[in-house]
């Protein structure tokens, strides 16, 4: 089974929703560690892009 992108974000969405559910102090950086998560996940395959 291959993680796609488009099971990624919502499972990461999920889990960062009942983080700040049960700790609202922690916004800040679920929010930002989120933000980072997808722009490297949207970059990865340019980012490491050999040429055949």
């Amino acid at each position: 089974m291959t993680l796609d992108v488009v099971v990624i974000q919502p499972l990461v969405a999920l889990i960062a929703g009942i983080l700040i559910l049960l700790i609202p102090r922690i916004l800040n950086y679920v929010v930002a560690i989120y933000l980072i998560f997808i722009g490297l996940v949207g970059l990865w395959p340019r980012l490491f892009h050999i040429p055949h």
